[in-house]
């Protein structure tokens, strides 16, 4: 695909992660993520508490929770879920991920990470490209 058309789809998988994002209960951040193969998007998910739990990601002192899972987390969980497979395909992440969070995204078979905003740590991404993952930031996703 010329790049220029790739560049278009990359924003536009984008902003559909940001509404993604806006889904969450989180205070602190709202992260949306969305998982793309074959130009078809196969998962997704947003940074939030697991399953049966409040709907409260920060404790009293405004911290998020420890058990509190991110949206990329999520995606992967959701796909493992389904009868798809993360082989191949490309992550799309409003905030780059955290190291704990690159770990997943590799074994899950991931071979590119799309992101709009760095998270403070980069120690994921590091990893990522240590791992042979294609990492790019696109600050302006205006269409």
């Amino acid at each position: 695909m010329p790049k220029n058309k790739q560049l278009k789809y990359d924003k536009a998988y984008l902003r559909i992660a940001q509404e993604w994002g806006k889904l969450s209960y989180c205070k602190r951040r709202q992260v949306g993520a969305i998982i793309v193969k074959d130009r078809m998007i196969i998962s997704d998910g947003y940074n939030g508490t697991p399953t049966g739990f409040e709907n409260f990601c920060e404790d009293d002192e405004g911290y998020t929770k420890w058990y509190v899972l991110h949206a990329e987390a999520n995606a992967i969980l959701k796909v493992a879920a389904s009868t798809q497979s993360a082989k191949g395909a490309t992550l799309y992440i409003t905030l780059s991920p955290c190291k704990d969070c690159s770990k997943l995204i590799h074994q899950a078979g991931i071979v590119k990470v799309v992101y709009h905003q760095a998270y403070k740590d980069d120690s994921g991404l590091k990893f990522l490209e240590r791992a042979g993952v294609v990492v790019e930031q696109i600050e302006d996703i205006t269409a």
